[in-house]
């Protein structure tokens, strides 16, 4: 027979409600009593139940995770990361995939409403005004994009947006294209508006392709319009379609970088296994992870909670995390970048990070300037 918490009373010399009080509320405990508690508990193999405790404190100690594909390369580092954190800190997380589709992602957050403590919200495609919305039903931190009066986790693409042009600029490139994301994209939306700058800055013309589909497919179906656009350098919306380009392009025969230069974003572990190694914006998507579920437990700490189904999202008296935290982009030069014909030998711009330092190189800041709409 399964070990009861009564067993564990027993066995410790307590009453029942002290080992409950031991796994719910621990600090309410002595010190020598609770570890006693939880001596006996370990000896006997007691595990509690997790839903017979939610409903006394209204905590399920689960999180949901929402994210856009699943598929994606980008993400499994995130998730990885993100699980770690919230097993330290005897937090579960599901994981839901909704396939780009804003739909979906609203059907989610209201069907985990009632099973988690709080919501995860990677790249969402929602709206802003929606995402707000949800926020009063549950707790959430937002992945990968700024909402105003939300609690934010993004990745700095901006600056890396900035120094992947600023990179092809320098090898001599003055036509350069950009494959932009998904519509709804916050994310393509910073990366177009700071590559824009960067390009005007730099005396070069940037052209536009998309909105796209953020996958391989999505980058090989535009290597024709590369080609017939006249650019000597690319700048992809990630790794993928970056990837898919130089498939796209090699078909063509279009040699990378020989003719057309390509710059990826996120440093995902294929970029380094591509023929020629990928020139791209590492985004720290681990230290995103834990940094998001921090934030998120932090929120669940400070809200007022009673019965479960009580006190849930934006209670009068909770204390909702309004902090947005920007995590830093570096640039890591491989082979798929070289000077633009006539621009100079080879060498002569290939100055930058060392292209094999660690793939994670987030380090936390606060985010400067207002919020981003969608």
């Amino acid at each position: 027979m399964p070990v009861t918490i009564r067993d564990v009373a027993r066995a410790s010399g307590v009453h029942i409600s002290t080992v409950s009080r031991t796994f719910s509320a621990p600090h309410l405990v002595n010190p020598e009593t609770r570890v006693r508690v939880l001596a006996c508990a370990e000896d006997l193999g007691y595990r509690p139940n997790r839903a017979a405790r939610a409903l006394i404190t209204g905590r399920t100690h689960n999180i949901g995770l929402i994210i856009a594909d699943i598929a994606n390369p980008f993400f499994p580092p995130l998730i990885k990361a993100a699980e770690g954190q919230a097993r330290h800190r005897d937090y579960h997380i599901f994981v839901a995939d909704t396939n780009e589709d804003p739909m979906a992602e609203e059907e989610l957050v209201h069907a985990l409403a009632k099973q988690v403590d709080g919501v995860l919200l990677c790249s969402p495609r929602m709206s802003n005004s929606l995402i707000e919305q949800l926020s009063r039903e549950v707790p959430l931190v937002v992945i990968n994009r700024q909402v105003t009066g939300l609690p934010c986790v993004v990745m700095d693409v901006g600056q890396g947006a900035r120094s992947a042009i600023e990179h092809l600029v320098g090898l001599g490139h003055t036509a350069i294209g950009l494959l932009s994301g998904p519509r709804g994209s916050w994310t393509s939306r910073e990366i177009r508006r700071a590559a824009g700058a960067a390009a005007r800055a730099g005396g070069a013309e940037l052209t536009v392709l998309g909105p796209n589909p953020p996958t391989e497919h999505g980058g090989l179906a535009l290597a024709e319009h590369v080609q017939r656009s006249g650019v000597t350098a690319v700048l992809a919306y990630n790794d993928l379609m970056a990837i898919g380009l130089i498939e796209g392009l090699d078909a063509l025969g279009v040699r990378v970088p020989q003719d057309v230069s390509v710059v990826g974003i996120d440093d995902i572990a294929l970029s380094r296994l591509t023929r020629p190694k990928l020139t791209t914006v590492a985004t720290p998507t681990a230290a995103a992870g834990r940094t998001a579920v921090d934030m998120l437990l932090q929120q669940d700490t400070d809200a007022p909670r009673g019965p479960r189904g009580v006190g849930r999202g934006t209670a009068v008296g909770a204390r909702r995390t309004t902090a947005q935290v920007m995590l830093q982009t570096e640039l890591v030069i491989r082979d798929s970048t070289g000077p633009a014909s006539g621009a100079g030998s080879p060498g002569a711009a290939r100055v930058g990070p060392d292209p094999h330092r660690p793939a994670d190189p987030g380090r936390p800041r606060a985010a400067t300037g207002g919020a981003v709409a969608s």
